[in-house]
């Protein structure tokens, strides 16, 4: 009798499902303070793989759960459209439509396998600016700057409780009120106004709390985030950051995603773009773990770069990797990476171990030192776009991942990332002071890896990434593993003299064997170079490090590395890794 409301059940059956996940979501996040108060760093790696992992569990348990529902329906064009209007109807007044119109989305793709984006039956175009959706309270406290700054930071910090002590909060105010009025008495002494806007939210990422606001001059903003610590002792300010570069490093796209509390994401997202204004919306949605939507709000902004640009998709400059083809826009900032059908010889991986190893970093700490990406399945490209060699490229490596005919290109499989400067095209035109700086990082970035607990497998400098902050980035994971899955050895002795003039080594050498020695011969290529790097890092070239560093993982310890320059530091004498 009331078959009619199919269609909102139906509707209602996701939308129960999302608002479950967006509690659990929420409740997830709302340990980490918890976490953070009692030290439990494990804890806190543990949720953010949890929460990461949520998404995918909650839209397959929804997806069959519909599917069972609607029964000999469920590829009903008519019902789905219904669906749709009706699920909008719903959310029209949440404050988290633009998260709802994204669950929607991967219930509609989970139900309907290989098939693309549908304009018709998906949100594939926001329904609203969203702007609409304001707190009841301003989402921040503000706080005018007296000509008293003490007084100032004192009031800030009581807007914030934990259930633990400080280590000498007047001692951290001081430091704070020292930093702040250097850079006013340096940079901003015409400032007629100034106050200090802070999130009420507390940004956590695995041993660290993030106070995150803006300092307001005049019409000018630029960011004032607080990096706090918990030891022993207690609880600690650990620097003052007031520059672009420095915050765009805590928010880097090559991290994990912060465990923070939010209402109205948009809204957040809206306030962290005034002190971070080169991160795209896609990225900040990211950054406070909303991955899936970051992904729709790439889509959407992608398919509008399309529209308002006609330059032609090319093969990615560079040494063409063995396992993936990459492609790119001259005038987007993100590449598109494709894994080839067949990988030749030394290359001893399968299709699905690649895809295990992208999932493998999706989920871990990438500590800065790993690319994030989006996975997409059933991309429309327009065919007029791709050059000659691009199209025959994907013919012949990855003649499974496309179809294409008259007017396009279908690739069933893809990654996207962000663009950076391979690593061995940037040192060819380096000066020898731009060299020494990046090939530093470049050693930073393979401890910094190895601290927790991942080794590259292949470090040649091809498989890393520059970006605009001059910072390295590993970004081919067909070939990594756990660091202490690895056995570091010593080459042998030789037995005979014949045996050094041999293609083939004298000794045996198992699957998971390493020899830091051979580095040497291979890492990188130029002479002055490659001094420069042993003497920054020629530790990489014994085993004594990796064992070492196997050793504290075994033990459980978590390394600290910081998301900022030690310089930064209050604490500069620390001799923990920096960014």
């Amino acid at each position: 009798m009331f078959e009619k409301l199919l269609p909102y059940d139906a509707a209602y059956l996701i939308l129960g499902d999302y608002l479950q996940y967006h509690r659990q979501f929420k409740r997830i996040t709302k340990r980490a303070q918890i976490r953070f108060e009692h030290r439990d760093w494990v804890g806190v790696q543990s949720d953010s793989r949890e929460r990461l992992s949520l998404y995918a569990e909650s839209v397959q348990a929804t997806t069959e759960k519909l599917l069972a529902f609607l029964d000999n329906k469920a590829t009903d064009r008519l019902l789905w459209r219904e669906m749709k209007q009706m699920y909008l109807d719903e959310i029209l007044n949440f404050n988290t439509r633009n998260i709802a119109e994204t669950y929607y989305n991967s219930i509609f793709r989970h139900s309907h396998r290989g098939l693309s984006a549908d304009e018709e039956l998906m949100f594939v175009h926001a329904t609203g600016s969203y702007r609409e959706f304001k707190s009841m309270l301003p989402i921040f406290y503000t706080f005018f700057v007296t000509y008293s700054l003490e007084n100032s930071i004192r009031q800030l910090f009581t807007c914030y409780t934990f259930d633990a002590p400080f280590e000498d909060i007047e001692r951290d105010i001081d430091l704070i009120s020292n930093v702040l009025q250097q850079k006013l008495d340096a940079e901003f002494k015409t400032a007629r106004s100034a106050r200090i806007e802070m999130l009420r939210s507390v940004f956590f990422r695995n041993k660290g709390a993030y106070l995150v606001g803006r300092l307001c001059l005049d019409e000018r903003m630029h960011p004032f985030v607080l990096p706090l610590l918990h030891e022993e002792q207690g609880i600690y300010v650990d620097a003052l950051l007031t520059e672009m570069d420095d915050v765009s490093s805590i928010f880097s796209y090559n991290r994990s995603y912060f465990l923070v509390d939010t209402d109205i994401a948009s809204e957040m997202v809206d306030f962290l773009q005034t002190i971070l204004p080169f991160k795209s919306l896609s990225e900040l949605y990211n950054s406070i773990g909303f991955v899936k939507h970051g992904k729709t709000v790439l889509y959407r902004d992608f398919l509008r770069h399309l529209a308002k640009s006609d330059d032609t998709f090319v093969l990615a400059p560079g040494i063409k990797g063995m396992v993936m083809s990459v492609f790119t826009l001259s005038s987007y900032n993100m590449v598109f990476k494709v894994i080839k059908d067949k990988f030749p010889p030394p290359k001893n991986v399968t299709e699905k171990e690649v895809k295990a190893k992208y999932e493998l970093v999706s989920l871990h700490d990438r500590v800065g030192r790993m690319a994030d990406s989006h996975m997409f399945e059933n991309f429309v490209f327009d065919r007029n776009r791709f050059s000659t060699e691009l199209l025959a490229e994907l013919e012949e490596e990855a003649p499974s991942k496309v179809q294409i005919n008259d007017k396009y290109i279908k690739i069933k499989h893809m990654y996207v990332e962000k663009k950076m400067i391979p690593l061995n095209l940037f040192l060819e035109r380096a000066t020898l002071e731009e060299a020494e700086r990046v090939i530093d990082d470049y050693g930073k970035a393979i401890k910094q890896l190895a601290a927790v607990n991942i080794f590259p497998g292949d470090m040649l400098l091809k498989n890393f990434g520059v970006t605009r902050l001059r910072t390295v980035v590993f970004y081919d994971y067909d070939e990594i593993v756990f660091l202490t899955d690895c056995n570091f050895r010593r080459i042998p002795p030789a037995r005979y003299h014949e045996d050094e003039m041999s293609a083939e080594p004298w000794y045996s050498v198992g699957p998971n064997d390493i020899f830091p020695e051979e580095f040497a011969r291979f890492l990188v290529g130029r002479q002055d170079i490659r001094e420069i790097f042993f003497r920054l890092h020629g530790d990489l070239y014994d085993i004594d490090f990796w064992k070492t560093t196997q050793e504290q993982l075994r033990r459980g310890e978590i390394v600290d590395v910081f998301p900022y320059h030690q310089r930064l530091r209050f604490r500069s004498n620390d001799l923990s890794q920096d960014a």
